[in-house]
């Protein structure tokens, strides 16, 4: 596992794993997505961006990731196109990022006889819980075009391991956050708002429930699948066991920011009926079984390392806390 690949290394979760896979000694190979501005995403401000090596493309070319996954050891296939609003407008897009780029990588490591794939799950793929905790064996339900393309994705994925014995494990990572996260997602539209001064802040549903897992242990999670090799050919959650309301996660980060402002409901914010995922809670035993794996940070903990960060004036100032982010 020495020479590593992270694909989406400019993303959220990718740029922390990142910095953890370089911390523990790892060669890194970064893909950033190109684009005109030659921004690296997260890896621009990232401290180990002299230790690593950053390639600018696209998983949506099938020669373009024969060429990053040439010598490489393991995998970590992280990029996708997220937001789940976002999907509602843009199927197609979700289409040829999340399958096609999946099967790309997949294609690749297998022609390049890539030792490891960690390909990239999201507890989306089950939709609201039809009991909890939610294990693997869970049904999957596509309420959204973003949840169908993960699903597809995932599929896509275990055929290589099915058919071509390609050492590949699907790593499903439940409600991840954390420093860097989109604003697009509810913990950072909260904190970014009161932090702006907001005495009003507009929300969607808040009732539903989900498992909150700091981005640093989801990383923990990523490497402890990549070197356990009884995980190869498994589909492995990664959470806390732990459920809890949007709602009641918001009162905390209001206490934590010794806030008083008012929640608002926006319509504009909701869901389709049939398409919001009104329970998750994941169940860890078999990441705990395969890996010894278990969460390190609390709900609190976390919440408080990521208000301080969003806090600081350099972080603040890269959101936009007055726009609607789909």
């Amino acid at each position: 596992m020495k020479n590593v690949l992270v694909t989406g290394a400019d993303g959220f979760i990718g740029s922390h794993l990142t910095e953890m896979l370089v911390a523990r000694g790892f060669k890194v190979r970064a893909l950033a997505q190109y684009n005109s501005f030659n921004s690296w995403g997260w890896l621009d401000s990232a401290a180990c961006k002299d230790s690593i090596e950053v390639v600018s493309g696209d998983v949506r070319d099938p020669a373009f990731c024969r060429a990053i996954c040439r010598d490489i050891d393991t995998v970590f296939h992280l990029a996708a196109l997220i937001a789940i609003p976002y999907s509602y407008q843009a199927p197609d897009s979700y289409v040829d990022t999340n399958i096609r780029g999946t099967l790309n990588i997949c294609q690749a490591a297998r022609d390049a006889g890539v030792a490891r794939v960690i390909h990239t799950s999201t507890s989306e793929v089950y939709g609201t819980a039809q009991y909890v905790p939610i294990d693997e064996k869970h049904p999957l339900q596509p309420q959204s075009p973003y949840s169908a393309s993960k699903i597809a994705a995932d599929a896509m994925a275990i055929s290589f391991f099915n058919a071509f014995q390609l050492p590949l494990t699907i790593a499903r990572p439940f409600n991840t956050y954390g420093p860097r996260q989109s604003a697009r997602a509810v913990i950072p539209t909260i904190i970014t708002q009161i932090a702006a001064g907001k005495k009003q802040i507009q929300l969607g549903d808040v009732t539903p429930t989900r498992d909150f897992n700091y981005v640093e242990d989801t990383c923990r999670g990523f490497i402890a699948l990549a070197e356990a090799d009884n995980s190869i050919g498994e589909i492995v959650n990664i959470g806390s066991n732990f459920e809890i309301s949007v709602g009641d996660t918001l009162n905390l980060i209001k206490s934590i920011m010794a806030s008083d402002v008012e929640f608002l409901l926006d319509e504009q914010r909701l869901r389709p009926e049939k398409s919001e995922v009104n329970r998750l809670w994941c169940d860890n035993s078999k990441i705990k079984s395969l890996t010894g794996f278990a969460p390190q940070v609390s709900l609190e903990e976390g919440l408080r390392h990521t208000v301080n960060w969003f806090c600081l004036p350099e972080n603040l100032k890269k959101y936009k806390a007055d726009i609607y982010n789909v």
